[in-house]
């Protein structure tokens, strides 16, 4: 479902099918062969001010029928202006015109010079093969009309060299592009793995010529996936309140997109901790792939999941997942972080919906036995007029009677930027530094002592902003002062 909503009131403006939005476009389906879609991406680009959204279409036929995956497509659409409900442009192409392998969980990333796809690669007898990905000059999308054409297919990959579930960075402030970054293994046995994989798309503005950087290996702490017994693969199991239904909940692949933001790459995936599902978060330079902070996010009565994340300029981090226990149905959350300084902290979790039955899904009626597909997406965005205000996205089981419908929730949070300052030697100067949403309209001012009668003063120099920090050197003078940003 295509669905567009007013940012001021949640008043709904359009709703019509994923398969009416891509006739529009201009992409056919053969809904005459019971073919359909799935899998959906959609991403604002507000310096482009277009939207970008992608699908796989699916042969359900032959799937129902003897489980065979039919070779598939991507599908690509741009819209015409800033306004979603405008028109848009589409193109549908083989995911595979090689080996005409399935293209599953497609993802899909946009920065200043390309418009990435990737997808999970299978055979007709549903073994994966490996990992794709094809690039877009993102200027010829842009055109009127836009070229799909002069697109660059690298074809099927090895998991081994590129990583499992690739996902494709998103950046609009030009620190990163190309980036693509995966989990070294998604959990495909319940050892622990200590790896993300990166490389990078070169030459993603040169229509046809793109070419790949070779992959860097990124030691992180290690993470599990442990195996379900009711599963035929390693899997998440999340509990519910009939706890003799757990949620197939994935593994530990990067299900949402990446962010990178002031040179930094913002990723989240999930992990085992103390028995439970819980997440596991990174903040990684995205010029040298040096790992600035990872870390866990649990709770002692929920399993947390499908976790999505975003960042600002700010230094706010949030993120966005379900969560569900013995005693909660499956729900909606966030965790809002700030980071000062090198050092990010997260607050509780907030409750943004609560479930209200334990989901039983439709491959659980179809099979008889527990247990069932949850997911497959959560997803967290900031606002691109307001970065202080994040949207995020979560299912959730929404009618008491019928265990399996759910509905998508649509939050809106809004975070107040904390002006902290961080002061670090700089030779024989000191290098004061903050965050640059608090530059216009305040004064850095100093003092030489503390309290009600203290005397201050604005520093003359001017801060310089680079990325997210804003900063000024002085020197030292010999004696103690006292820094503090003033609210003009």
């Amino acid at each position: 479902m295509f669905c567009v909503y007013t940012k001021t009131n949640g008043h709904r403006v359009e709703r019509i099918t994923d398969l009416d939005f891509w006739a529009n476009a201009g992409v056919g389906v053969d809904v005459a062969d019971l073919w359909g879609v799935s899998d959906p991406r959609i991403i604002y680009d507000s310096t482009a001010q277009r939207w970008f959204a992608s699908q796989v279409d699916v042969d359900e036929l032959s799937q129902a029928l003897d489980g065979t995956l039919t070779a598939n497509h991507f599908l690509l659409a741009v819209s015409e202006t800033a306004n979603p409900t405008g028109p848009w442009n589409g193109v549908s192409f083989d995911a595979d015109p090689v080996n005409s392998y399935f293209a599953d969980f497609p993802t899909l990333g946009v920065d200043s010079q390309g418009v990435y796809l990737s997808g999970d690669m299978f055979d007709a007898n549903n073994n994966s093969v490996g990992p794709s990905l094809v690039s877009f000059p993102k200027a010829d999308l842009l055109a009127n009309p836009p070229i799909f054409d002069n697109r660059t297919e690298f074809g099927v990959m090895s998991y081994s060299d590129r990583g499992q579930v690739l996902q494709p960075v998103t950046c609009w402030d030009g620190s990163s592009s190309g980036t693509v970054l995966a989990t070294g293994d998604i959990g495909t046995d319940t050892s622990p793995h200590s790896n993300l994989v990166s490389f990078a798309v070169q030459n993603a503005a040169a229509p046809g010529a793109a070419t790949l950087t070779p992959s860097t290996r990124i030691t992180v702490s290690p993470y599990v996936v442990p195996f379900d017994p009711d599963v035929s693969a390693p899997m998440f199991a999340a509990l519910q309140p009939d706890s003799t239904t757990a949620l197939a909940a994935n593994d530990a692949r990067l299900s949402a997109k990446v962010y990178a933001v002031g040179g930094i790459l913002y990723a989240v995936h999930n992990t085992e901790w103390n028995g439970r599902i819980a997440i596991r978060w990174h903040r990684i330079n995205a010029t040298n792939l040096v790992v600035l902070e990872s870390g866990t996010i649990t709770d002692p009565n929920l399993d947390l999941f499908f976790p999505s994340i975003a960042a600002n300029t700010n230094g706010t981090v949030v993120i966005g997942c379900n969560g569900s226990g013995l005693a909660t149905f499956v729900s909606c959350y966030a965790i809002v972080g700030q980071t000062t300084g090198h050092t990010t902290a997260f607050g509780n979790l907030i409750l943004l919906q609560s479930g209200v039955v334990s989901y039983h899904g439709d491959d659980e009626l179809l099979n008889g036995t527990p247990p069932s597909r949850w997911g497959d997406y959560s997803a967290t965005s900031v606002d691109p007029s307001d970065p202080s205000r994040f949207w995020t996205i979560q299912m959730y089981p929404s009618d008491p009677v019928n265990s399996d419908v759910w509905s998508t929730q649509i939050t809106e949070l809004l975070t107040t930027p904390i002006a902290q300052l961080a002061i670090a030697p700089a030779g024989t100067n000191v290098l004061i530094s903050w965050s640059p949403a608090f530059v216009t309209g305040y004064q850095l001012q100093s003092s030489s002592a503390l309290g009600p009668g203290a005397s201050w003063s604005g520093v003359p120099q001017p801060p310089s902003v680079s990325g997210n920090q804003a900063s000024v050197l002085m020197s030292i003078f010999g004696k103690q002062q006292f820094f503090r940003l003033q609210k003009l």
